[in-house]
This record gives C-alpha cells, sequence and structure tokens, in this order.
C-alpha cells in the first residue's frame, strides 16, 4: 500500500467512525454498533502508526 492509498484509507475510516458515532443512539446501543466501532478503530489505529513508520502487530 503506497502513501497515497494509506492516507485515503486512514480518511475512509475517520469518516466511517464519524458516520457511525452519528448514528449512535442515546440508550440501548446494540452489540453489533460497539463492535463496529471498535473494530473501526482498531484497524485506524494501525494504519495510523503504519503510516508514521511504526511496526504494528
Amino acid at each position: 500500500m503506497d502513501k497515497n492509498q494509506l492516507q485515503n484509507e486512514i480518511r475512509r475510516l475517520e469518516e466511517a467512525i464519524a458516520d457511525l458515532k452519528k448514528r449512535w443512539p442515546a440508550h440501548s446501543v446494540k452489540v453489533e454498533m460497539v463492535k463496529e466501532l471498535e473494530d473501526l478503530e482498531e484497524k485506524l489505529s494501525r494504519l495510523q502508526k503504519k503510516e508514521k513508520g511504526e511496526d504494528c502487530f
């Protein structure tokens, strides 16, 4: 993945997280939404580390 692709994927994940948070209910959040948010944030974190040149496992 080149630098442009990496930055585009980071942007896409940030937008997906923002969209999910907009749909987040005030009460009774579904487990699926929590899991989706955790997955997106984990992927974003890994890509940000990769962008900075840090090792990611």
